[in-house]
């Protein structure tokens, strides 16, 4: 797990400079080393040029052969890379048996080699989480790609004769050459969700580039050529006839064991995150399965009203045999740590502080890697979605024929009687899309439309859909009757993908973790998305229906009957309570932008304030997020004379 930052540009003079402070700002990604190396995009070694900048936290060969920039000799063609390609053994193997040597024992070789050989096809081999640029030095192009889920993160900023590209939006503003100013549509997208939705940011000048894509960049690109990006991997097309269930669980379990296993390598110590429920202790049970033994970790909250998950946790783990480690933590530790989360973050997102606070856990610990169980519920349908949105597809289509804007009216004066925060959201949902996505979508909504439109913004005028998507949200969705499948494309793109595995990434990499996904490998994750509804979700049958027949003979039954638990400190009583100062330093951030209506911001947030017992936490902390990262960049601006 490392950070990478690369500068394009047709003026070659500022770029190792502008390379340099991008990796700067990635430090904490890549504390054990650092690398530049400048290439020429065309013959004149004075004109455009390419910089890479690498910093490397050393998991696999933590020799000098795992530097990067890392340089072929004999080709001169060179790559860095942020993340881990689990299959590089087997993918070493073939590569050795046609001719090529490989010296090191690391993974960042083979994917070079791979790359030089096999060209772009190589992607399609990769089983693994990368985003990365490959130089070629034949052609002098530059080859910039991330893997299919989207597990790590590649941004990208596009100027007048200039395309950087980076692992962090920090590192971007960092360089000195993009401008900071914001996106109308970004800031409507992250408002709705509570997260960005790719490949849009909140600001202007910088795209998250779609996961599972790559595109080719060369010296015509820095004259306004438009780049081609191109998809390598999409959802599979659901199987027509499934094997009987006894395969299909014989292979789930087999999938699994082997993902975890080849996630299990690395040349540092590695533990597992370890909560109460399914998916944290079955990604236990098959690393214990994998090594032998495991070390786990748990944090507990010794907070007012919230579920202390630290018990459940030492059971399972003492089923496994594991050499368990837990955190219990109280409510001023935790404020205190809510302050470092929103600095931490490279983006604004109400997502992440329990990862934050879990991560510095585990790495206080001396543990470098640590397994979670992440994607199990995208997978195999584990979120009430799953059951609700085909339910609400049928109410839908028998009010279909009503319009939109009476069937708003008719559910806002009928269901006067549900609390504020429930009642926006269900007006939403029926006066809105009827298709699986939609309803999906729809569901992981922060703030509803009323408040949307309040604070000045209309999906129609931003190029979004109805729902606050930009149109690229949907391009990796296959076409599919199967309903099941499409909540779990929805739920995997959308909310695993621009929040969770965002957020993951940096609040784990913010203490130097690594932070692996083993439910998300390649063949695992390719085979049970084929499966059918059917055969996933069984008429009649418990959530995660696939994954406990897996794991039944490893986990005991009080595993799986444990009614499955969210996050939920009190974020609400704080946020208007002991934080409540801070806070409202970030509303008058918000309210001072120029994109803002500053007398609707401080409605809004009164609002918020005067019905926080009815509503949830996820509303006012959309806007404190924002209000906070904002505070931050204008700070980042200042101190570097940044433009914006």
């Amino acid at each position: 797990m490392c950070g990478i930052a690369g500068f394009l540009s047709s003026d070659p003079g500022g770029v190792e400079p502008a390379v340099r402070r991008m990796m700067r700002a990635l430090v904490h990604r890549g504390p054990d080393d650092e690398g530049f190396e400048r290439f020429p995009l065309g013959t004149d070694t004075a004109g455009p040029t390419v910089g890479f900048g690498f910093r490397r936290l050393a998991i696999l060969d933590l020799s000098p052969l795992g530097h990067q920039p890392m340089v072929d000799a004999g080709t001169g063609n060179a790559i860095i890379f942020n993340g881990e390609i689990y299959n590089f053994v087997d993918l070493r193997r073939r590569l050795r048996s046609e001719g090529h040597e490989i010296r090191s024992t690391g993974d960042t070789e083979v994917l070079l080699r791979a790359l030089s050989v096999w060209g772009e096809r190589a992607l399609e081999e990769l089983d693994g989480m990368f985003a990365l640029a490959f130089y070629h030095a034949a052609s002098r192009r530059v080859l910039l790609a991330r893997d299919p889920q989207g597990i790590k993160p590649l941004y990208v900023a596009r100027l007048p004769g200039a395309i950087l590209f980076a692992s962090e939006v920090r590192a971007l503003l960092a360089s000195g050459a993009v401008p900071s100013d914001l996106d109308p549509a970004g800031i409507a997208c992250y408002l709705a969700y509570g997260a960005p939705q790719d490949p849009l940011t909140i600001h202007r000048a910088i795209r998250s580039m779609a996961a599972g894509s790559f595109e080719w960049l060369d010296a015509g690109s820095l004259e306004g050529r438009s780049a081609r990006l191109r998809r390598y991997w999409r959802f599979p097309d659901i199987v027509a006839r499934a094997e009987a269930e006894t395969a299909v669980v014989r292979r789930v379990r087999s999938l699994l064991e082997d993902s975890v296993r080849h996630q299990c390598i690395a040349d540092v110590p590695l533990g597992v995150f370890l909560s109460g429920g399914i998916d944290s202790a079955s990604m236990a049970a098959l690393a214990v399965g994998s090594q032998g033994i495991a070390s786990t970790f748990a944090v507990g909250y010794q907070v007012a009203g919230v579920i202390d998950e630290t018990g459940a946790a030492a059971e399972s783990a003492a089923v496994l045999g594991t050499h368990h480690f837990q955190t219990i933590v109280d409510d001023d530790w935790v404020m205190l740590q809510w302050s470092e989360w929103l600095k931490a973050a490279d983006r604004p997102s109400i997502d992440g502080l329990n990862t934050y606070i879990v991560s510095g856990a585990v790495r206080d610990r001396d543990i470098t890697v640590a397994l979670s169980g992440l994607g199990a519920d995208e997978l195999f349908g584990g979120y009430p979605t799953f059951r609700q949105v085909p339910r609400l597809q049928k109410a839908m289509r028998a009010i279909s024929w009503i319009p939109r804007g009476m069937r708003r009216a008719a559910a806002a004066s009928l269901l006067a009687w549900l609390p504020a925060g429930k009642r926006a959201k269900v007006i939403d949902l029926l006066s809105n899309g009827s298709s699986a996505i939609e309803l999906t979508a729809l569901g992981r909504r922060a703030l509803g439309d009323k408040t949307l439109r309040t604070l000045g913004f209309q999906p129609q005028r931003l190029n979004l859909s109805p729902a606050f998507l930009p149109a690229e949200a949907y391009d990796a969705f296959t076409p599919t009757r199967d309903a099941f499948a499409a909540v779990a494309e929805a739920e995997a793109c959308l909310y695993m993908g621009n929040t969770l595995l965002r957020d993951s990434d940096i609040n784990s990499m913010a203490h130097s973790l690594e932070l692996r996904v083993p439910f998300l490998g390649r063949r695992i994750f390719d085979y049970v998305s084929s499966l059918p509804g059917r055969v996933r979700s069984p008429q009649g049958s418990l959530p995660k229906h696939l994954l406990r027949r897996a794991l039944a003979d490893s986990l005991p039954p009080s595993v799986f009957d444990r009614p499955k638990q969210g996050f939920g400190l009190p974020l609400n009583d704080w946020m208007f309570g002991p934080l409540r100062d801070q806070c409202e330093a970030a509303i008058d951030t918000i309210a001072a932008c120029p994109l803002m209506d500053e007398g609707k911001v401080r409605q809004t947030w009164k609002y918020f304030r005067d019905q926080r017992k009815q509503i949830y936490w996820s509303r006012p902390l959309t806007l404190v997020a924002l209000g906070s990262y904002l505070r931050r960049i204008a700070r980042l601006s200042q101190d570097h004379g940044l433009p914006t």
